[in-house]
């Protein structure tokens, strides 16, 4: 009996992952449950077994009295006569470990003391869930998506389930049951049902750790993503630093005929993507994070966080994009308020200078208007 013992509680431990330890402290705590409710108390009773073999012994501490009118209560007492049954050498005043044997607990107490390992084992459980998806937070995850419930999606991430609130979903996307999908995990919250896990695939960062466990320079430090921008479904830029002058960051992300940047755009259900180079020059940036559209002139004001754009008459459409999605997306990305004129708006500008927008650290990139289109990384 003890030997199945063992083999079940090994079971236990490698399909729950709960500690074989925790499991032998939830039988403990059940036998001392089983004699309080069997004898009314406890307080003095031990359990011990033996983690090798199973083997267990449930005593309680008794004082011995010298006879038995002396005995007040024989939990806690017990006649010398009786003391020299289980110890010979036993005598008045010592304490002494009477084994008590759990075959005469009732069925009431021995149900009892199943049902605390029973919940001892749910409780294990559920803190094992819990803390491996904790340790997921602020990861991607792959689901399995198993039903709508109201507009809200319930994900199955293996263990557990997660809610794909509405919120956090985009609108283009439809998913049917049993299809496979990677959302980012925001929170994991701990209540009494276990784990409630929060997850999206309309975060910025989802963008962010696709990247990072499809290209391999990220993963190693070599590339970093600087910033990201995004409007979930539709479209995403993001800028991207090299801390390796011989690797080239928009290619490394492009990856050999676009497969890298491909695959992630796949997962995303055909979101755009603008891969564009991080530079600590604000102004370099914010013409690099414009792209596509050519760039004739850039003055960011770096205090006020604010930069005013010159594009030629025929790129202004481009530079602000379909309802403004381009220009928006690229403030977003360089945290700047960016105002953009085309040529001719600009030139009709009371007191407009071209030099005002070629001084300092531009006058080398923008020295001649027709080199401007050979300076800008388009896509």
């Amino acid at each position: 009996m003890n030997k199945e013992l063992i083999e079940a509680l090994d079971a236990l431990e490698k399909e729950k992952e709960i500690s074989k330890e925790t499991l032998f402290e939830a039988i403990e705590n059940s036998l001392l449950t089983a004699c309080k409710n069997h004898f009314g108390k406890a307080d003095n009773v031990k359990v011990e077994i033996n983690r090798e073999t199973g083997d267990f012994l449930c005593y309680a501490e008794k004082e011995v009295v010298e006879t038995k009118e002396e005995v007040e209560d024989d939990m806690l007492q017990i006649a010398l006569e009786d003391a020299k049954a289980v110890a010979k050498k036993a005598k008045v005043g010592d304490v002494l470990n009477v084994e008590i044997k759990s075959k005469e607990f009732g069925r009431i107490a021995t149900q009892n003391a199943k049902n605390v390992i029973l919940q001892k084992i749910r409780e294990e459980e559920r803190d094992v869930i819990y803390n491996q998806y904790y340790d997921k937070e602020k990861d991607i995850a792959t689901g399995i998506v198993q039903r709508y419930v109201g507009k809200n999606i319930s994900i199955n991430l293996g263990k557990a389930d997660a809610l794909l609130n509405e919120a956090e979903q985009v609108k283009t996307e439809n998913f049917k049951p049993t299809e496979r999908i990677k959302v980012y995990i925001v929170e994991v919250k701990k209540t009494n049902k276990g784990p409630r896990i929060l997850v999206s695939r309309t975060h910025p960062e989802l963008v962010k750790k696709l990247f990072e466990s499809e290209v391999t320079e990220i993963k190693d430090g070599t590339v970093e993503i600087k910033s990201i921008a995004r409007e979930a479904g539709s479209r995403s830029k993001i800028a991207v630093w090299s801390n390796n002058p011989n690797v080239d960051p928009v290619g490394a992300c492009v990856g050999m005929n676009g497969a890298r940047v491909n695959s992630i755009v796949d997962e995303l259900k055909g979101e755009k993507i603008d891969i564009v180079c991080w530079d600590d020059n604000p102004g370099i940036l914010i013409q690099n994070a414009l792209s596509p559209a050519k760039i004739v002139a850039v003055f960011a004001d770096p205090d006020e966080k604010t930069a005013k754009v010159v594009v030629p008459d025929y790129q202004l459409s481009l530079a602000i994009g379909k309802e403004g999605q381009n220009a928006r997306l690229a403030a977003r990305l360089t945290g700047y308020k960016i105002d953009i004129k085309s040529e001719t708006q600009a030139k009709d500008a009371p007191g407009f200078r071209y030099e005002d927008y070629m001084e300092d650290e531009y006058d080398e990139e923008y020295e001649e208007y027709d080199e401007a289109e050979e300076i800008v990384e388009g896509e």
